[in-house]
């Protein structure tokens, strides 16, 4: 067997350290010293650096913060850069796109298109910023597989973790609940069986995918998922497409806009992956960067396009009191439209359902303090089970939780927290960022989103509070 010899190059003056022998299954390419310490952490020029590479009397750079290695074949298997796009992309579409123009018929396609935007870019940061602390975080402990819960506990103590436990796992759990729920529903229509059947053949079967298959077979499902989505998505676009009033499109309500922004964000959901992108692509930044900007980019043409096409065919529907399912009314007006809806919802959340296992199993793992890169039947079976006996009881009582996750769950930790937990890692003594940061502007860019987050948070309150005052 051959034997490497990794380079790590620390930032102070001091001579090049050797780690020789065989690689892990993921071999650590930074190295920390002790408590007492801290600040001479031995920092590894990675990719992620601007720099150019050293001149040829002196070692090359490191392209990654560690090495992902098959422990059967010894061989490297770097995590792979279309595959993790299409993970980002069918994590976030997910059956959200679904409900998008029922919340957005108010406002019209206009108003609801600018909402989109603002809130795939600020998804899309929140993203970067819980990249840039994982893979800090990553630098500290020496090893991939980092979660939440240790991010959390790192930058914001204690509170910071049960907040974030609490909220991950609540969100978790009722969107798995939802997914399981409507895909039941799905394959008891088509094939006849009992609805307990069909919940259990959907989560033994993509559970059993997260559980037994590979980066490779994994990526490679996801992907056939994914473009099976297109395809679906393109035929249902067509078949709905004949009747588009284009006046329709040019109604507009921007009051009516900001109501929307809680199940659009929620429709934008991929952050829970991005801890199994840090480790997947090895801690690249620039690789991660590049597949949560384009992963996240094909969720937002899908969701214009379906939003266009369904507010486009049902005129009348900026400024009206009157909330109605705008999907409903096509199903109802156009036969051929059914089926492909069903088929392309099952696949929405087949999708979603593999990178919320994904995340939420690596989070569950974490919290349990299990060994990182290792399949733990205890793991998948927490991950799956509640969701699954939680999907056979009344379903209907879990969509009110999953409104509420949206509008505050949501919000809260993929909101509030990255920003905050960045804010702790940069501007806080006692804590060390051997990475750069990759999302510009400082502090203003971490307070307007922190302070984005907490303005919609409450709005909905006093909404909340006001409609309450109504019941009385």
């Amino acid at each position: 067997m051959a034997v490497a010899s990794l380079q790590c190059y620390p930032l102070l003056n001091s001579p090049p350290v050797s780690f020789p022998g065989s690689l892990s299954a993921r071999t650590p390419v930074r190295t920390r010293t002790g408590q007492a310490t801290r600040s001479r952490l031995r920092r590894c020029y990675c990719s992620q650096s601007t720099e150019r590479r050293s001149p040829d009397n002196s070692p090359a750079q490191l392209e990654r913060l560690f090495s992902n290695v098959n422990q059967a074949t010894m061989k490297h298997e770097p995590g792979s850069v279309t595959g993790s796009i299409l993970l980002v992309a069918g994590t976030t579409v997910g059956a959200g796109i679904l409900a998008i123009p029922a919340v957005t018929q108010e406002a019209g396609f206009l108003a609801s298109a600018v909402t989109c935007i603002f809130c795939w870019m600020y998804m899309v940061v929140t993203g970067l910023l819980v990249a840039e602390v994982n893979v800090n975080t990553m630098c500290e402990l020496g090893s991939g597989g980092v979660s939440l819960v240790s991010m959390a506990k790192r930058t914001l103590g204690t509170f910071g973790v049960r907040t974030a436990c609490f909220s991950y796992l609540f969100i978790h759990y009722a969107l798995l609940v939802a997914y399981v729920a409507r895909s039941s529903d799905i394959i008891t229509n088509s094939l006849g069986i009992p609805l307990w059947e069909s919940a259990t053949l959907f989560s033994l079967a993509f559970g059993g995918l997260c559980y037994f298959g590979s980066q490779r077979v994994i990526g490679a499902v996801n992907g056939f998922l994914v473009f099976s989505i297109i395809a679906s998505f393109t035929t249902l676009v067509v078949a709905a497409s004949g009747n588009i009033q284009w006046s329709s499109l040019l109604e507009t309500n921007f009051a009516a806009a900001p109501q929307s922004i809680p199940i659009i964000a929620l429709s934008f959901v991929y952050q829970n992956v991005v801890p199994v992108l840090c480790t997947n692509l090895e801690g690249d930044l620039s690789k991660v960067r590049k597949a949560i900007v384009l992963g996240t980019a094909i969720p937002l043409a899908l969701f214009l396009i379906w939003d266009a096409v369904i507010l486009g065919t049902i005129p009348g529907l900026a400024g009206s009191e009157t909330i109605t399912d705008p999907l409903q009314q096509l199903r109802s007006s156009n036969g051929i439209v059914g089926p492909i809806v069903e088929a392309f919802s099952f696949l929405a959340i087949g999708t979603s359902y593999i990178g919320f296992v994904l995340g939420l199993s690596d989070f569950i793992a974490d919290l349990l303090k299990l060994p990182s890169g290792q399949n733990k039947p205890l793991t998948y079976l927490v991950t799956l089970l509640p969701p699954l006996v939680l999907s056979l009881l009344d379903p209907e009582i879990f969509f009110k939780a999953l409104d509420f996750a949206g509008t505050y769950g949501v919000l809260v930790l993929f909101g509030v927290f990255p920003a905050a937990m960045s804010w702790s890692e940069r501007y806080s003594d006692e804590l060390e960022a051997p990475i750069s940061p990759i999302v510009p502007g400082g502090k203003v860019t971490l307070s307007f989103v922190m302070g984005g987050a907490l303005l919609v948070i409450f709005s909905e309150i006093f909404k909340d509070i006001l409609q309450l005052q109504g019941l009385h």
